[in-house]
């Protein structure tokens, strides 16, 4: 879905980019809310997954200049180019975060889940609004200490983090 990133002017791809780069490096990724009028919701989450997944794929694979523009075959050249730089300037910085991350990966363990699904009631729809919701709990074991985490999505989020742990670990399995 990178073919997305056509949607942008040149010079906003080449910065978004980098902001997915920061963000896959640990440090402040793109908002959508900066982004909100170029795409949905859908849209963006497929953006930024594709984008970060092409990074983590690119410098894991070592891929040369060719093979990344072959890669991008679906979005203009001058959109390849602006994402082909952005990993050129920032190649080893991806390559540490990626090994950062691989080790962190290991040391952090899901120890249990339970989940409910509960009904949204709205005061003034009440007999209109039936949005089902997801409560899902983790307990999520990150050196040594237990860490409980919980989250409180509709169906669409739900989709969409179903759709994320897909690709995480297709990336995972591809690191491996």
């Amino acid at each position: 879905m990178v073919v997305l990133l056509g949607s942008l002017p040149v010079t906003e791809s080449l910065k978004l980019c980098h902001r997915v780069v920061d963000g896959l490096c640990g440090r402040e990724p793109p908002h959508r809310g900066d982004y909100s009028v170029t795409w949905s919701l859908t849209e963006w989450l497929e953006l930024l997954n594709s984008l970060t997944a092409f990074f983590r794929l690119a410098v894991g694979n070592d891929s040369s200049d060719e093979e990344v523009l072959a890669g991008l075959s679906d979005v203009s050249n001058s959109h390849a180019e602006a994402v082909l730089s952005v990993l050129k300037a920032r190649r080893e910085e991806i390559r540490r975060a990626l090994l950062d991350r691989t080790n962190s990966i290991s040391s952090a363990t899901l120890q249990d889940f339970d989940w409910q699904l509960k009904l949204a009631l709205s005061s003034d729809k009440i007999s209109s609004l039936h949005t089902p919701l997801l409560s899902l709990s983790l307990d999520v074991r990150e050196n040594g200490a237990l860490r409980p985490i919980t989250m409180e999505m509709n169906r669409e989020e739900l989709n969409t983090l179903i759709s994320s742990l897909e690709a995480a670990n297709k990336v995972v399995l591809q690191l491996k």
